[in-house]
Order: C-alpha cells, then sequence, then structure tokens
C-alpha cells in the first residue's frame, strides 16, 4: 500500500522526471559521484565516497542540518520496531534518499529530509538494515528492493507503487526470510538467509533472484549435499543443517570478472558440533561464485569448525594493492575473530601468507576439534586474542578499586577464568561438579562484527572498528525445561554453553561499578582500551594507526578514554575523513584518514549503530547522515 502527501504531488512529478534520468544516468555508472547507490556505497564494498568538500580544515564546522523519526506515529522515542534499533543505511539517488521506517519504505529530498512518498506494507515489518536500488532497463522503471521477512519487495522508485511484472504484483515469496540489504549486480538481486541457529532446519543457502520479472536464477548450497565439494568435511552432520548463513547486510561484486563474494556466517548450534565432526565448509568463509549461475570458482575459510560463534559477517572490500611493483587484485575479509585476511580476490590466495597453527583441544564429550586454524601472517590480530589474569586484568588505576574487586569476586565465583590464547575452547562442565570456566577473546560480538571495513583504495588503507570482548562459561549437558542459548531453543541438541550467570547466547566478563551519582553499570573487566578504530595498509599488511574509539562517562574525568563500541562499521571519503558512530556513548565522530586523529565529534540523543553515508544534494552540497537509534540525523556544513 503507498500513501502520498497531497501538498507533495507537484514535487513528487518533479522528482519523478529527474528521477528516471538519474536511474538511466546510474544504469551507465551505478556510482554517480554524489550517490550512496548501495548498502557500502559500490558493489566493491569500499564504503568510500570521491566527495572532498569536508575536509580535515572544515570538518569541526559540521552542523545539523536536518533529521527525520523513524518511530512509527505516535509511539514513544526508542519504540519498538524498526525504530527501537535501526541499523539502517540508507541509500540516495539522484538528491532523493530512502530508508526503511518500520512497516514503511520512505523517499525524501536528501537535501530537506521532506516526505516525497511512502509505502505501508499490508501487514509486517521492512528490514531494519537496509534496502537496494536497480537503475531499470528498457520499459522497466528503476526499482527499491527491500526485503520483509520471506517476502522479496520490488517499487517503483520514481512513485512507491508495487512494480508490476515483478513476481505476484510485486512481490515475490522467498520461503527463507533476509533482513539485510539485497545486493544488486546487473539483473540479479542476490539475498542471504535469515534462520535460526538451531542445529536443525530451514538451510542458510545464499540465493539470486531476476531483478525484472522476480524469478529464482540459482541457490548456492552454503552447507554441501552429497557429491557436492566439501560434504565430507560435515559427517552426517550436513543432514537438515541450519546456519552457515549470509545473516550480514549484504555482500561484494568484482564487477569486470563478475565474481559474487559471499561473507558466510558459522555452523549452528554455536558452541557445540559434535553432530557435524570436520571442518564444516563453507562455514565461517568467503565463498567466490560466479554471479549469473552461482558456480563456486573458489573458497577461504577463516575458521574450522566454529564453536566459538565466530561469524564472518561482514562483506569483504575489494581493493588493488601493489606487490612487487604489480598490482594485485585483493580482498580484505575480517570478522569476529578480530583477523585480517587480505587475498588475491581472483583465487583466493592470500597475499602475505596463512599459517596453519596448532591450538588447544578440548574435553567435552563428543566433540570434535580442529586440530589447527588459520592465522594470517600479518597483520596480527587486531583484537584481543588471549587473556593473562597477572596482565590483563582491570586495575584500581582503569577503573576503581571497589570495580577491581566485583572482578576478582566473579573470577572466584566462576572458578577462575581458563585461556590458553587463540581458539580456546570452553571446558565441560559436569553438574555437581565446581565450576570452572573458560574465557574466550574476541567474545560473541567480536572482534569486528556486521560493521566491516571502509577501504580508501588510493591510498589502500582499510579502516575497521575492532573493539574487544570477551565470552565467558562452558559447555553442559542441556537440561530439561531450561532456555539456553536462541541457538538451541526448540531443538533436540544435546549440549549448549551456560556460565554463573546461567545459559545464554551473550555473558562477558564484566562486574557492577558504581557511578558518582549513585547507578550502577557493568564495566568490562580487562584492561582498556575496549574499542579502537583501526587503519591497515594492505599493500604492507602492517598497521598504520588505530585510535582508541568511544568514551566511558561512568568513570571520573581522566579515565574515560577506555573505548566503547557498538557494531556498526566506518565509513571514508577522498576528503581525507574517516567517519563512524558505533559507540555506546551516543557519539558520531570524524577522524583524520591519514594519522588517525580525532577531529570532530557531536552527541546524538541516540546511539548510532549504523554505518554512516555521505552524499551531494541537488543542491551541491555535501551531506552525512547516520541513523541514531530511531532517526535519520544529517549535518553540512554552513
Amino acid at each position: 500500500m503507498r500513501r502520498i502527501s497531497t501538498s507533495l504531488l507537484m514535487a513528487i512529478l518533479v522528482s519523478a522526471g529527474a528521477l528516471i534520468g538519474g536511474a538511466q544516468q546510474t544504469a551507465k555508472s551505478a556510482n554517480a559521484p554524489g550517490d550512496w547507490p548501495t548498502y557500502n556505497h559500490d558493489l566493491a564494498a569500499t564504503r568510500f565516497s570521491p566527495l572532498a568538500q569536508i575536509t580535515p580544515d572544515n570538518v569541526a564546522q559540521l552542523k545539523q542540518a536536518w533529521t527525520f523519526s523513524l518511530r512509527p506515529p505516535g509511539a514513544p522515542a526508542q519504540a519498538g520496531g524498526l525504530g527501537g534499533s535501526s541499523q539502517a543505511v540508507p541509500i540516495v539517488i539522484n538528491g532523493v534518499m530512502y530508508v526503511p521506517q518500520g512497516s514503511k519504505v520512505v523517499a525524501l529530498e536528501a537535501d530537506t529530509g521532506k516526505v516525497i512518498w511512502e509505502y505501508q506494507l499490508a501487514q509486517g515489518q521492512t528490514s531494519r538494515r537496509g534496502l537496494a536500488f536497480w537503475p531499470g532497463e528498457g520499459s522497466d522503471p528503476a526499482r527499491i528492493m527491500v526485503t520483509s521477512g520471506a517476502k522479496l519487495i520490488a517499487l517503483n522508485a520514481s512513485t512507491g507503487d508495487l512494480s508490476s511484472g515483478f513476481g505476484r504484483d510485486g512481490i515475490v515469496e522467498m520461503t527463507v526470510p533476509y533482513n539485510g540489504a539485497p545486493t544488486i549486480f546487473k539483473n540479479v538481486v542476490l539475498i542471504g538467509a535469515n534462520v535460526n541457529e538451531v542445529p536443525q532446519g530451514p538451510p542458510g543457502d545464499t540465493r539470486a533472484f531476476d531483478a525484472r520479472t522476480g524469478k529464482k536464477l540459482w541457490e548456492f548450497h552454503t552447507v554441501p549435499r552429497t557429491g557436492e565439494f566439501g560434504n565430507n568435511t560435515w559427517g552426517d552432520g550436513w543432514k537438515e543443517r541450519s546456519g552457515t548463513n549470509i545473516w550480514g547486510f549484504s555482500m561484494s561484486v568484482d564487477e569486470p570478472r563478475g565474481l559474487v563474494y559471499m561473507p558466510i556466517g558459522g555452523p549452528a548450534a554455536n558452541y557445540y558440533g559434535g553432530d557435524r565432526p570436520g571442518n564444516n565448509l563453507f562455514g565461517n568463509s568467503i565463498v567466490a561464485v560466479d554471479a549469473q549461475t552461482g558456480k563456486r570458482v573458489w573458497h577461504f575459510q577463516t575458521v574450522h569448525h566454529d564453536i566459538w560463534d565466530s561469524d564472518q559477517p561482514s562483506a569483504p572490500g575489494l581493493v588493488d594493492i601493489v606487490q612487487n611493483g604489480k598490482t594485485v587484485p585483493a580482498l580484505a575479509a575480517i570478522g569476529k575473530t578480530g583477523y585480517l585476511f587480505v587475498l588475491d580476490r581472483t583465487n583466493g590466495k592470500p597475499v602475505f601468507g596463512v599459517e596453519e597453527r596448532p591450538v588447544p583441544k578440548g574435553d567435552v564429550p563428543g566433540e570434535w576439534y580442529s586440530p589447527t586454524q588459520p592465522f594470517p601472517v600479518k597483520p596480527g590480530p587486531l583484537s584481543r586474542v588471549s587473556f593473562n589474569k597477572e596482565t590483563d586484568m582491570v586495575t584500581a588505576a582503569d577503573t576503581s578499586a571497589e570495580h577491581v574487586q566485583a572482578c576478582q569476586q566473579m573470577w572466584d565465583k566462576a572458578g577462575g577464568f581458563e585461556n590458553k590464547g587463540p581458539f580456546t575452547p570452553f571446558r565441560y562442565h559436569e553438574e555437581g561438579t565446581p565450576p570452572k570456566s573458560t574465557i574466550s577473546f574476541p567474545g560473541g560480538t567480536g572482534g569486528v562484527n556486521w560493521g566491516g571495513t571502509a577501504t580508501d583504495p588510493r591510498t589502500g588503507y582499510i579502516f575497521m572498528n575492532a573493539h574487544d570482548t570477551s565470552l565467558v562459561g562452558w559447555v553442559e549437558k542441556r537440561k530439561p525445561g531450561v532456555e539456553y542459548s536462541f541457538d538451541t531453543r526448540g531443538s533436540n541438541a544435546l549440549y549448549d554453553r551456560a556460565s554463573v550467570d546461567g545459559p545464554g547466547p551473550f555473558h562477558a566478563f564484566s562486574a557492577p561499578f558504581k557511578t558518582t551519582d549513585g547507578r550502577t553499570v557493568l564495566l568490562s573487566c580487562q584492561r582498556p582500551p575496549w574499542a579502537k578504530l583501526v587503519a591497515v595498509n594492505a599493500n604492507t599488511g602492517e598497521v598504520a594507526w588505530q585510535a582508541t574509539l568511544g568514551l566511558t562517562e561512568e568513570l571520573p574525568e581522566g579515565k574515560q578514554n577506555t573505548g566503547n563500541s557498538g557494531s556498526a562499521g566506518p565509513t571514508a571519503t577522498a576528503g581525507g575523513l574517516v567517519f563512524i558512530g558505533a559507540t555506546n556513548d551516543r557519539r558520531f565522530r570524524a577522524f583524520d584518514s591519514k594519522t588517525g586523529r580525532q577531529l570532530w565529534v557531536t552527541k546524538l540523543e541516540g546511539s548510532a549503530n549504523a554505518n554512516p553515508i555521505t552524499y551531494q544534494g541537488r543542491n551541491g552540497k555535501q551531506y552525512v547522515a547516520i541513523v541514531a537509534t530511531d532517526s535519520v540525523v544529517v549535518f553540512a556544513l554552513p
């Protein structure tokens, strides 16, 4: 159902005519300089804009230009649905911004935020993560593609009407839902899968649909079936196996080669894999496939037999680098492990080398443990990957003596936290015995999560939000009637992870801290910094710079620069800047892309747990926008 404000009818007609011309231009060149046409700006997933009006010299003058609320009408601030925790990245085509808004899709004037049109779903919610643009072909006009559960919806980009000729009245039933942003290459719409992470359930296969008709083109089996390459890495555990999916927000494409790079998450269940013995291809892998056929060209697995929830959640960024005087077409892939893999994107071979190194073995009954894991020779880990109590425990100088004592009490309650370095497996805990916990770094949220990377193709610098979270507990036999983590609920799984805090998907080594105004908050028990913005030079594999990202305002002055981060990522510009929200301190920041020096910061009304964009309005000005909790917030120079 599409609704248009009567007062904007004339504006619609003008915008529609301009948009059609813009769509034709976009069909020839997917990246008009001032547009932000895809989730990651371009199919190479660089999240790099060529705009340069905003520079290190003037960025401090940025002011809020306009905002647009994503809250449902009449709902209170930070209400449910999309408005409560939006991670959406708007797209901008020829001066028109498109963004999902709960049960709606809206088109806005990118200069002012005024509504051009809105489409109201008959039922359900749109993806809270993003949407996509198809430039049209022949008599088929430009379309906006968005998912709603298992529905793929195509809207006329000029009017907001459902696109006739696509599926049934503009809607395709995909069977398995997807809550990310579609990736569109030529006339191929690429879709991941959001499945419950129970061991047996719907497959996490990647699918492709025709952007003109909605016809399904191909499906890639992320868990290989009998006779398919990689099936022998599962034992009998491939049967009806769920998880192993692209749950993140997009994929990347090498346009000249017609290759799609799929970032695939770990198999279900997250913490026990005794029923899937082997390395479990294509879990935790980058898989390159032919965009037109879905045929595998190469793959690279970043984690063998994942039992830590170490997903590969973000699209790898494509970058051409120079090695021994020769240009190498490369990609940079990083996930929750905090290890960055720089690969030749034509064949998947590591540029700087990868070593299979021995890792600790666990003691969970029936579990299969990979004896080695792949480690990039360089760069080294960009997040904390181990823990030593003597050197890594928080001190009173970091937080307070009371907080340190609370951390020690948690340590004692858990029977100590064992860590034997990267890929330390969770120990087995038998009911009736004293607890003996494991601490794993990075934790269940990373590392680097779905925010992924931004890449400056001029310098080869790759930017990412790398945070240090922990995951603590043990693996135990599931008790009847007890709710465990979301990946085993309703299943017949024998084992799952739990801790002294009880079963659940995420429990970290953190303890209460009392603020001066009497509030109690949880703070990490490892020494800060807890989050960093990191730049890696892809030409050398070395870290170029790193800067602490975020404040902990509950701490006293002088101790607040701890890093404080969520899962979102950065955006880079030709103006020499890196913009990022991501932090839980409700700030939006700009850094010098060459040095990592923070140049601008503003406080928002909500947390900016989404990736920012930058675009040029029809008035010629450069804007920077980010979704913060339940609003689109847009900035520009005065």
